[in-house]
């Protein structure tokens, strides 16, 4: 089994401003950082490789997208603001922030995703791993929203449709804020379901609702599992047993795409979850698991948010040790500190929340539901 691996420096070069946090410099807001700095994903990044965990993947190389790629996706109108706005930087749309040139870094991310589902559909690695930046699953149709400029696993996942005639796609997302940008790309398609786990009213605070379910004539294919803040590695977990493999296993996708956010880690400054990098670990596996038995190993993941610089590493190296099936030289330094902490497992109110999303999983889209429609519609 071989693993593909993406990563590029111009993502270390993504420019989100020298503001503190969410917000601009200026008055008594003391020039920072943004919470959206390289430093995560470059540290990430450097651990793979000072690890030499890199040797044990294949590196695939990224191809910035192009304006019809993003068409598939986004409006015409949106692609044209982005180009206006490229020799100065700007923001995209709410908290979108881009520095002069920034178009490219947003096309070479969107392309590694592209470029790692080619890579497993083609049949050159068996599953990748893309770590981009900047992130995907907020940006909508028309605007860039909470730190993403272009829909990263959406445009890919409409490449794979256009490539490779896949048919049915499960975008799987369990970073902390809800994937608002994803559900609404996919909002009136019944052949790709948007699973979206995330920290209940988080961001956006008027999305990713239990009722959410999908638009007219895709009913059941948007599933949303908002979880309650404090939430860790055992309620997570749960929520994937109970609530995501199940509609996995209705679905039947020919190929799982994962928004490998991790600011649902226990030290992220962005979240108030509790997971930990075994948590990540023992998601990570139920979902390749379900791509071996579903998608014909088809699964590929691209990352997301994730805003703790000093944990985001552990967890990925977590993540990216399931997707090879082989043990790194790394461990959690942190693991043993972690598992001390009684809110990593699951709390009745968490049960009481899975429960009720467990009720959606049950009206997912059915492969055989989906083959009949297909047939009623060519006959």
């Amino acid at each position: 089994m071989t693993t593909g691996w993406i990563w590029h420096e111009a993502f270390n070069w993504h420019n989100t401003g020298n503001g503190s946090g969410f917000f601009p410099p200026g008055g008594f807001i003391q020039p920072y950082e943004s919470f959206d700095s390289p430093a995560t994903k470059g540290r990430f990044a450097a651990l793979v490789e000072v690890s030499g965990f890199d040797k044990q993947m294949r590196r695939l190389e990224a191809t910035e997208v192009t304006d019809a790629e993003i068409l598939r996706v986004h409006t015409p109108g949106y692609l044209l603001r982005l180009k206006e706005l490229d020799a100065t930087g700007g923001d995209a749309g709410e908290n979108a922030d881009f520095g002069p040139q920034g178009l490219r870094i947003a096309r070479l991310a969107a392309g590694a995703v592209a470029s790692a589902v080619r890579g497993v559909l083609a049949g050159e690695v068996s599953n990748a791993y893309a770590l981009v930046r900047p992130a995907g699953h907020h940006a909508e149709p028309d605007r860039g929203r909470g730190y993403c400029i272009l829909a990263n696993t959406s445009i890919a996942a409409e490449i794979a449709r256009e490539e490779f005639g896949i048919e049915r796609i499960a975008i799987v997302d369990w970073d902390v804020h809800h994937g608002n940008g994803t559900q609404k790309v996919f909002w009136e398609d019944p052949n790709v379901l948007t699973v979206s786990l995330h920290q209940d009213q988080l961001y956006p605070v008027d999305s990713g609702f239990r009722e959410e379910n999908g638009g007219a004539g895709a009913e059941g294919s948007a599933l949303n599992i908002p979880l309650p803040a404090g939430t860790g590695d055992g309620g997570y977990v749960r929520a994937v047993e109970q609530v995501v493999i199940p509609a996995l296993q209705r679905f039947q996708p020919e190929l799982i795409i994962v928004g490998s956010g991790m600011d649902a880690a226990v030290t992220d400054p962005l979240g108030r979850m509790m997971v930990t990098s075994e948590g990540f670990r023992r998601m990570s596996h139920l979902v390749i698991q379900a791509a071996a038995e579903l998608a014909d190993g088809n699964v590929v993941f691209a990352h997301e948010g994730g805003y703790s610089a000093h944990y985001v590493p552990f967890c990925g190296m977590a993540v990216l040790e399931e997707l090879t099936g082989l043990k790194s030289a790394v461990d959690d330094p942190y693991h043993d500190f972690f598992q001390s902490y009684p809110q990593r497992l699951v709390e009745p109110w968490q049960e009481d929340a899975i429960r009720k999303a467990a009720v959606l999983a049950q009206f997912v889209p059915s492969y055989a539901v989906l083959q009949e429609a297909s047939h009623t519609q060519n006959g």
